[in-house]
């Protein structure tokens, strides 16, 4: 049987049968959530190449009120032996599913593409944890960096932190960056996911084909949502009318992603109040190619042009 090639349909298409297929067996037992996770990082494992060693990879828990953050830090060979500056990485996946080892190919070409040392947050997933405990656990995380706390033991300098995440994880980054924007010095926003009220993108086209978009987030809205307000910033960061200030963004969205337009609209609402923005259109990839390197090549450029951009608006580590 001839596999399908990379870069093509025939392959996007695989995978997207792949993902839909996890997607509709998804349901709120445990043990029917854990098998899905096992399996997209099984397939993660199988599209993604390894990122670059590192000098050092920490596990360790950031201390919370309710429960501890388990967290990974990256330091790359090049990072400073004084504190320096560190991102802050939050995963993808919808909110029920990923983890840092699902984006450890990611994590790692921003570490060694900035020198930086990388934080990637483990933050807890529905249906198990609903919403806020994954944008708390993010949140604290932030906190417990920003006040300090990391700063003798990991070397992460309190005034040199920026945050990104994709997806899931650019929704909680936006709204993190509006709430601390006089504390980051940078925002990194892969495919975001900005609103949780419209469930279809407003001018649907033959590109939505992947259909991330309609089964998925009725999920997202049933076993994350929940009874709160989804019209809530903290939920729709796109509903956020002060964008003063706010730290500058480096937004990346895909041709074949039903989040195409709300990504392009708050790239577009940012620049309007004066913040510094580089918007980078792939229109030819689908959503969450970043975890597939090695069907699609970009997937390890774009994480280096991230790099640029934070290298560009953080201090350098000491040499």
């Amino acid at each position: 049987m001839k596999k399908p090639s990379f870069m093509s349909r025939e392959f996007a298409d695989d995978v997207a049968e792949k993902l839909r297929l996890q997607m509709s067996k998804l349901k709120p037992e445990a043990e029917q959530v854990y098998q899905i996770h096992h399996n997209i990082r099984r397939m993660t494992n199988q599209f993604d190449m390894p990122g670059p060693d590192m000098k050092k990879v920490i596990d360790f828990n950031v201390p919370g009120e309710d429960c501890d953050v388990p967290v990974r830090l990256y330091i790359p060979h090049q990072a400073s032996e004084e504190p320096g500056p560190t991102f802050i990485y939050l995963h993808g996946g919808g909110f029920v599913t990923c983890s840092v080892e699902s984006h450890e190919g990611i994590t790692r070409r921003i570490a060694s593409g900035t020198g930086y040392r990388v934080i990637s947050v483990d933050y807890r997933l529905a249906p198990q944890f609903a919403y806020p405990a994954g944008p708390d656990d993010c949140e604290r995380v932030l906190t417990w960096a920003i006040e300090g706390y990391g700063q003798d033991e990991y070397g992460i300098d309190r005034n040199q932190i920026a945050l990104g995440g994709d997806s899931a994880g650019g929704n909680m980054t936006a709204y993190l960056a509006q709430k601390y924007r006089d504390k980051i010095k940078a925002q990194i926003l892969f495919y975001p996911l900005m609103q949780l009220v419209d469930f279809k993108p407003p001018k649907p086209g033959p590109q939505d084909w992947l259909q991330l978009g309609f089964m998925a987030l009725k999920f997202i809205d049933e076993y994350y949502v929940g009874d709160a307000d989804p019209k809530d910033t903290r939920l729709s960061p796109l509903f956020e009318t002060n964008l003063k200030d706010v730290p500058p963004a480096y937004v990346l969205t895909c041709g074949l992603d039903p989040l195409r337009d709300e990504g392009k609209l708050y790239a577009d609402r940012l620049m309007a109040h004066g913040v510094p923005v580089v918007y980078a259109h792939e229109k030819l990839m689908p959503h969450g190619f970043l975890n597939f390197s090695r069907a699609f090549p970009k997937a390890k450029k774009i994480p280096l042009d991230a790099a640029d951009f934070l290298r560009e608006h953080m201090e350098k580590p000491a040499p």
